[in-house]
């Protein structure tokens, strides 16, 4: 913290503090963040207060707290450590050992080094493309004049390579709809990108609130595709059960009921194509992979929830891992699959 503000030419001022005069240090590193350090008597530091970019949030804010310090081998440092972003303690750290200038070697590893964002789309149906590359999948749809696209993950640096590889696929169709499954982080790290085209968000309906609230945020640190469009966002709300269609292709939009993931879960149904596309509920295991000894509770919880909306369905499309015959699945939890 000290030697970043030493680099951003800190201000310096002093402040009486809940009776104690604080030394306060504020600075920005740009496209980066914003922090306001406190010091102690003994020019410690105390406190930090920082806001900062956040793929779903906007911007955050996070307050980190220095105590206890006493010597460790001739330096003083803190033995508590305590962070909330957000509001949310993240971190709560007690340290009983210092060792200071011991060589420390981190070279970076070559994947990370040399990484550059992958999307590959595969065609699995008639106007159904699959989306991967990465760790997380989307999925698009062509209707008659527009493309809908399952899910918008992780950040503005995976789905707008995605946006852009959609509307390569039926030139002249742009996206009109995202279906969000989830509200998890690394599932919508992305949806700000995604309202920033003017596409209309579909989430599950206790969500919505939440959502609007996300996509009003304002990101002025490091704007996003979002800040930088300046468009006002769009959230549809889908119930139990709701469909998209142009009147040929419908799109059902099923909440995945008693989940102990989320309450707030959406799956994709294609009944034409007899396609499934969800999050989380199940991830395939490697090709020829044993099923697992203890049938995972989401594996069997999608289960019951295919069985109880009675669909139809040939392969399940992943927003994690690979295409499966619904055969994989139901496997996974002991059973055969219906013919």
């Amino acid at each position: 913290m000290l030697k970043a503000a030493a680099r951003n030419n800190a201000r310096l001022d002093f402040k009486d503090i809940g009776g104690r005069s604080l030394a306060v240090l504020s600075f920005t590193e740009a496209g980066r963040y914003r922090a306001t350090a406190y010091l102690n008597a003994d020019f410690e530091v105390v406190r930090v207060e920082s806001r900062y970019p956040d793929a779903v949030l906007g911007e955050v804010d996070a307050v980190t707290t220095y105590s206890g310090y006493r010597s460790f081998n001739g330096v003083m440092f803190p033995s508590l450590v305590q962070q909330k972003v957000d509001g949310r303690l993240v971190l709560d750290l007690i340290i009983t050992k210092v060792e200071p200038n011991v060589p420390a070697s981190m070279p970076v590893p070559d994947n990370v080094r040399n990484h550059a964002e992958r999307v590959t789309t595969d065609k699995v149906a008639d106007g159904v493309w699959f989306i991967a590359g990465g760790s997380h999948n989307s999925v698009a749809i062509e209707m008659r004049d527009h493309m809908v696209l399952i899910e918008a993950p992780l950040g503005d640096y995976r789905t707008l390579p995605v946006i852009d590889a959609v509307n390569k696929l039926a030139p002249g169709k742009s996206i009109r709809y995202v279906v969000n499954s989830h509200h998890h982080f690394d599932h919508t790290g992305g949806i700000r990108a995604a309202a920033s085209t003017g596409a209309t968000i579909v989430t599950q309906a206790r969500s919505k609130a939440y959502f609007e609230k996300l996509l009003s945020a304002k990101n002025a640190i490091n704007p996003d595709a979002l800040s930088k469009a300046g468009r006002k966002p769009n959230v549809m709300a889908i119930g139990d059960k709701g469909q998209l269609t142009d009147g040929k292709r419908v799109i059902e939009l099923h909440r995945i009921k008693d989940s102990i993931h989320t309450d707030t879960f959406l799956m994709a149904y294609l009944p034409a194509e007899k396609l499934l596309i969800e999050a989380d509920a199940f991830t395939p295991g490697p090709p020829g992979a044993k099923p697992p000894a203890v049938p995972n509770a989401n594996n069997v919880n999608l289960v019951e929830n295919i069985e109880r909306l009675k669909l139809s369905i040939d392969r399940i499309l992943p927003l994690h891992g690979r295409v499966v015959p619904l055969s994989e699945l139901y496997a996974s939890v002991g059973k055969t699959a219906p013919r």
